[in-house]
Parts: C-alpha cells; sequence; structure tokens
C-alpha cells in the first residue's frame, strides 16, 4: 500500500527551496554530500518530526511538532536532509545535514511502503535514548502535525537505535512505549538528536 505523505506547510517548502538555491547557505551547512552534487537537487518526502517530551507511567505519551524535514534528493538517491522549524515569524529554514539517518530513513520508508495497510509517515525523536524512528500513523487523513502515537500505530527504530532496540523493525507503540518508559525517566525526556 502506498504511504500518505502529508503535505507539508507551504513556507517550510520554500525556506528549504530558498536555502538550496543559496551557495552562503549550501557551503556553510558544510555537508560534504550536498557540496559536491553534480545536477540538481529537490527537497522531497516531507515528513513532520515530533519530539516524545513525556512518557507517564501509564503510557500515556506528550508530543510536539518540532519541524518539518525533508530528505535533498539528486538523481536516485537522497545525499543530504533539510530541516525547517517554526518561528514566531513562520517556518524558516533551520539546517542541511547527512549521516546515517538519510538512508536509514529512506530504507524504513521502502519497507513501509510494502506494508499491507496504508500509513501516514512521520518521525519520532526519542531525545532520552539518542532515537529517532519513522512513525506509521494509521489515520491517514490526519493532519501530520498534530496528535500522539496512537496504540496501533508502529514505531520502526532508525539506524543507529539504542543498545537492545532493533532498527528497521516495525513495533506496534504499546510495544515499545514499556522499552522506552523503561530506559528513561517517565517524567521528562531532554535533548534531542531530531
Amino acid at each position: 500500500m502506498p504511504l500518505h505523505v502529508p503535505p507539508a506547510p507551504a513556507p517550510a517548502l520554500r525556506s528549504v527551496l530558498t536555502a538550496l538555491s543559496s551557495p552562503t547557505a549550501v557551503r556553510e551547512a558544510r555537508t560534504p554530500s550536498l557540496l559536491g552534487t553534480q545536477g540538481p537537487t529537490s527537497p522531497e518526502l516531507p515528513l513532520p518530526v515530533h519530539v516524545l517530551d513525556r512518557v507517564t507511567a501509564d503510557g500515556e505519551t506528550a508530543t510536539r511538532l518540532a519541524g518539518w524535514r525533508f530528505l535533498i534528493r539528486t538523481g536516485d538517491r537522497a545525499v543530504a536532509a533539510a530541516d525547517s522549524v517554526l518561528t514566531a515569524d513562520g517556518w524558516t529554514f533551520s539546517r542541511f545535514f547527512e549521516g546515517p539517518y538519510i538512508a536509514s530513513t529512506e530504507l524504513a520508508l521502502r519497507q513501509a511502503e510494502a506494508m499491507a495497510q496504508p500509513y501516514q509517515p512521520r518521525l519520532l525523536s526519542v531525545p532520552g535514548l539518542y532515537m529517532l524512528a519513522l512513525w506509521l500513523h494509521g489515520d491517514t487523513a490526519a493532519d501530520g502535525a498534530a496528535g500522539h502515537p496512537a496504540a496501533t500505530d508502529l514505531l520502526v527504530p532508525l539506524a543507529p537505535a539504542p543498545p537492545g532496540i532493533a532498527a528497521h523493525r516495525a513495533h506496534r507503540v504499546t510495544d515499545l512505549l514499556p522499552v522506552l518508559t523503561h530506559r528513561v525517566a517517565p517524567t521528562r525526556l531532554l535533548g534531542s538528536p531530531a
């Protein structure tokens, strides 16, 4: 079943397109793969990035939207990613980056495309574990910028995953949340790899 990628806010996309067209922004990003690209680049697969701020003792989650992440593609592969964040002045380009989460995100998205049930893809950052997961939300018509992981949603930890948590293996939220709750203090998760 195809994934139902939520549309990014138009100003978020414009901020990334503007940064991509700015030689200064690309040069200052110091991402070798982006600097060395031949041919056009394009931001694709916008994914809302949610941060897991809290897991209560009874398994309730508190998440917040941290921004939108775009995979920067040249040819047939993603070479970097770009984040756009909401500020008091609206959506603003935040940063370009590269690293293992780029290829891992692409792999997890391909795996999700092969699933029988349709999902809306999102990213979930678990700061207390320095973990990033593809969050496959079962309500494909939902606003990608809102909501919390539902019990039947799937989380696919991206590589590198924390020790003891298998990367690229889909876990139901109800199965993975107890592991996360056990690993981090249930009151507040600090920091963010996203």
